[in-house]
């Protein structure tokens, strides 16, 4: 395959999943923001999380001034000169799609052309007058569409493989930077969460809930969510879907039965941190420091799609 074909397959899918992830995001986010606070200047940190999440925080405080519940959601949800924006990740996405239009089955085509055409079509109308919660439901309803078109239409060959890639080293990062951003933003309460602790709660409970996890966590754990038990399924359980090891468990796996030498160091590199994951316990990644830890694994995954990207996407 053509490095320029794969190069478009590959950004296709990680902007529909980057677009997915900013509606679960800001969906937590501006719930969380309208709940009563503890003076202690939460709601703000709620609104403020997805610019810092997205290092977009000094580009939004330019352009718009001081933290505002209704810009800062429009800001992420339809600016066109925003690139964060799940608006301008749907543009990206239809416009590597149509790329490659001969690549893709009609069913994949169709759905995320009809997503953008209706975009568009929320773009004129406004996000109040659309409704926060039902836009955010939208994109993640469409976003599932196009994973479903894509799982049941598309030959098992390399497209399908370099459009798994997207997804999950989009995915990887997305949940080590909502778990480090939640860990933070608790601050001392991160460490101390028990039924008694109101904020803590809701806070790990709507991380779990962004990441569709909260249902699997009950099933798993007994008592109210607490830092170590999150961060054990989201990083280390193979068997949740959005957590760190499901995804580097399935970019081992993908890589290393794409064809040619040229990506073995992106298979090795895969290989080692899913290895790495798989004989890691919690209570080591808390003798390190969470934040720490997350922080070079955030630094990893982002290498490793260094690697992806000059071993399949980069023209020879």
């Amino acid at each position: 395959m053509l490095s320029r074909t794969a190069s478009d397959l590959y950004w296709m899918s990680r902007y529909l999943e980057r677009a997915e992830n900013l509606a679960r995001m800001l969906d937590v986010s501006y719930s969380l923001s309208l709940m009563p606070q503890d003076g202690r200047g939460a709601g703000l940190d709620e609104l403020a999380m997805p610019l810092m999440i997205t290092g977009t925080l000094e580009d939004y405080l330019q352009r718009h001034g001081e933290l505002h519940a209704e810009r800062m959601l429009n800001y992420f949800a339809l600016d066109a000169e925003n690139p964060a924006s799940i608006y301008c990740c749907l543009q990206a996405a239809r416009s590597n799609a149509h790329a490659v239009r001969g690549r893709i089955t009609a069913d994949m085509w169709e759905n995320i052309n009809a997503s953008w055409l209706e975009m568009r079509g929320i773009a004129v109308q406004g996000l109040g007058r659309y409704g926060m919660s039902r836009f955010c439901e939208w994109v993640k309803e469409r976003s599932h569409l196009f994973r479903g078109a894509t799982y049941g239409t598309i030959m098992r060959g390399d497209a399908y493989s370099f459009i798994r890639l997207g997804v999950f080293i989009e995915r990887a990062d997305n949940t080590l930077r909502l778990l480090d951003a939640r860990y933070e933003l608790l601050g001392e309460d991160a460490d101390e969460v028990s039924d008694s602790s109101a904020r803590g709660y809701y806070q790990w409970s709507a991380l779990l809930k962004a990441l569709s996890s909260f249902e699997a966590y009950t099933e798993l754990y007994r008592g109210a969510p607490d830092a170590a038990q999150v961060a054990e399924m989201l990083l280390l359980r193979p068997d949740v879907p959005r957590s760190l090891h499901a995804c580097l468990l399935e970019l081992a796996q993908i890589l290393i039965q794409l064809p040619g030498i040229n990506g073995r160091p992106a298979q090795r590199m895969a290989a080692e941190l899913e290895a790495r994951l798989r004989y890691t316990g919690i209570e080591e990644v808390l003798a390190v420091g969470l934040h720490d830890w997350l922080s070079e694994y955030i630094l990893q995954v982002r290498q490793l799609g260094a690697a992806i990207h000059s071993a399949y996407l980069e023209a020879a």
